[in-house]
């Protein structure tokens, strides 16, 4: 049977059970059978609660600035499902995704694979056969059961330990730490973007052997001051990383947030501490890679009508905390309204508690779109009585919610749409059909 990628997609959505079940024995199974190597001659895993897919953009960015073959495969993808794998800058194409599903399919035998599960198999197949000299892997969720985790890394990363996916990875920071560690290797790099990252993480590091890069610790970056030209204008914004016996001034990245500083960071030092790389990596490949990362759905900014609208996949509390960071040190003209819908299973109090004091006004809505994770949009003001939040205009859908708030928005104020990746990609697609 001839299938199209939307006909695999579909297929790949209904044919376990359970859209999460955590565990490497099937994949690995698969993995055999497929007869994987390794995706590429250095492999970078990227884990964490904030920031991974930022910090994998800088990572490819610089790789390629190098003159590398870089794979990068990450989630979940906000318009298209072809952005999760990209070779050489470029996404998969449908027919590189139907060849590997149809691969994996015929490996499987009945051996039950989750959509996630398809979607790593996928990629890693697609990389082995394009020969490449970095593979950048993102978990999905956790790490020491992630799929991704199936490699062995040469270097891993931890970008940030916070609270998400507390039904599967714990209540605290420490039990989330002991499954985020979970991708690091014995006597292989790990890379650290936490100032104080917890115990479990640290005290797992040390019993494997494992060195550490911490941030603040073994490398550090800051921003510079602004200075002017001999004419007495404003020069490019600038920043420096540096470590022991060596010191970089950068361009400021594109992406915005003060919180991206932090990840270009980690993603320098992830790739300083490969112990073998697989080709030379110049001083400028860091510059240009830091100017030209791009990401989307990360404070991605559109211009309609005097109106700066912003878009980004924040969905809890450290993220709101980065946004509300953000948001005071770019401030507004005007006011800034907000369109917020999160999943059901989100802190979405938490969420609010972090940005409301730097919200003017709230607009709501549902991703009933979203599945069995989504819901209405009475159901989420329900869950956020007693916030600010709470008494915000509703809407069914994103798309009517941001129609809403351009509507009452004047020229020089901000909307800021965000709460999930489903959030983020109704939002451009609204915005698209403009």
């Amino acid at each position: 049977m001839t299938r199209t990628l939307a006909d695999w997609l579909q297929y790949i959505e209904r044919i376990h059970p359970r859209s999460i079940d955590m565990g490497l024995d099937r994949i690995r199974v698969v993995a055999q059978s497929l007869g994987l190597g390794r995706p590429g001659r250095a492999v970078i895993t990227v884990g964490g609660t904030n920031g991974k897919g930022s910090t994998v953009a800088f990572i490819e960015s610089i790789a390629r600035a190098a003159g590398w073959k870089v794979g990068a495969y990450t989630s979940p993808h906000l318009l298209s499902y072809n952005e999760r794998v990209r070779i050489d800058g470029a996404d998969a194409s449908d027919d590189a995704l139907i060849d590997a599903f149809e691969a994996i399919e015929a490996a499987r035998g009945d051996t039950q694979l989750t959509y996630f599960e398809y979607g790593t198999l996928a990629a890693l197949w697609l990389f082995e056969r394009a020969g490449l000299d970095l593979a950048i892997l993102e978990v999905g969720l956790g790490g020491r059961l992630d799929a991704t985790n199936l490699i062995d890394a040469d270097v891993a990363i931890i970008t940030t330990v916070d609270l998400d996916h507390q039904d599967y990875l714990g209540d605290d920071r420490e039990q989330i730490g002991a499954e985020k560690v979970g991708i690091a290797r014995a006597w292989r790099p790990l890379v650290l973007g936490d100032d104080d990252p917890p115990s479990s993480v640290l005290g797992h590091a040390y019993r494997i052997g494992a060195p550490t890069w911490r941030i603040s610790n073994d490398f550090f970056f800051k921003a510079l001051p602004s200075s002017l030209d001999a004419d007495g204008n404003s020069l490019p914004a600038r920043w420096q990383w540096r470590e022991i016996g060596k010191r970089l001034e950068l361009p400021a990245p594109q992406l915005a947030a003060p919180v991206q500083l932090r990840n270009a960071a980690v993603a320098i030092a992830a790739l300083r501490a490969l112990k073998e790389l697989p080709r030379p990596l110049p001083r400028q490949a860091y510059s240009e890679g830091i100017a030209n990362a791009r990401v989307g759905g990360r404070l991605q900014r559109i211009e309609r009508d005097g109106v700066e609208i912003v878009v980004d996949v924040g969905h809890n509390p450290q993220a709101a905390r980065a946004l509300a960071d953000w948001i005071r040190a770019s401030p507004a003209r005007g006011r800034v309204i907000a369109v917020y819908a999160a999943l059901s299973d989100k802190d979405a109090v938490g969420v609010v508690e972090a940005i409301a004091p730097v919200v003017d006004r709230w607009h709501l809505a549902g991703l009933l779109e979203a599945g069995p994770r989504g819901g209405d949009v009475d159901a989420l003001a329900a869950r956020l009585s007693g916030t600010a939040a709470a008494d915000g205009m509703r809407h069914a859908h994103v798309a009517q919610a941001l129609q809403a708030a351009r509507a009452e928005a004047k020229a020089g104020d901000r909307v800021l749409v965000f709460g999930s990746f489903h959030t983020a990609a109704s939002a451009l697609e609204s915005l698209a059909r403009d």
